[in-house]
């Protein structure tokens, strides 16, 4: 006699997946293109800096857009870092406390006329702000830059060497030093971008 049995069997089967979730990251930057331009008007050199974000930057910047309230602007004022006594630019630079470069423009060439110069803004659109026009500093005395940076923020002022207002940006130069001479004209344009 045989038999026959039949087993029963139920299966079920399920996934997991993690982290699929919309995730949205907003990173600061900022793009500075310098030009030169010699006392007829031909250009010398162009170059670009691709600049770090200071973090006390970052926080006024956040705490503006996200708990400012009737919040208006002091700057933001551009001035250029001098290969004087030059070593580094780092994320904790404070204007007040930036051991590793100088501003150009009184004591460290090249010296240039008049203030740090005023950023006036074109409205943002694409998640970018740029200069409505390029800021220009005429150059009175030879030297070599390195750089350029940002202040803006309560205190902040368009005197040269001012260590006061809040540190927004700083850069140097992709293709390194550059030398400028007397009679040179540099023109600084900037875009943030998140």
């Amino acid at each position: 006699m045989s038999t026959e049995k039949a087993n029963a069997q139920a299966h079920s089967g399920a996934t997991v997946i993690r982290n699929s979730g919309h995730t949205e990251k907003a990173e600061a930057h900022g793009h500075y293109v310098v030009e030169c331009y010699d006392k007829d008007g031909k250009l010398k050199w162009r170059d670009d800096i691709e600049n770090l974000i200071a973090t006390v930057g970052k926080n006024l910047a956040l705490d503006s857009f996200l708990a400012g309230s009737s919040y208006s602007v002091t700057g933001p004022y551009i001035g250029l870092i001098s290969s004087t006594s030059y070593s580094a630019v780092n994320a904790a630079d404070t204007m007040t406390s930036h051991a590793g470069w100088l501003e150009a423009g009184n004591a460290n060439a090249p010296i240039y006329s008049g203030s740090r110069k005023t950023a006036a803004w074109s409205s943002a659109s694409g998640g970018s702000k740029s200069l409505s026009a390029a800021l220009s500093f005429s150059i009175t005395g030879s030297g070599t830059v390195k750089g350029c940076f940002m202040v803006f923020g309560s205190g902040a002022s368009a005197t040269v060497d001012n260590t006061s207002g809040t540190l927004y940006s700083a850069g140097l130069f992709t293709g390194g030093d550059k030398v400028v001479a007397n009679t040179d004209t540099l023109n600084v344009s900037f875009t943030a971008s998140l």
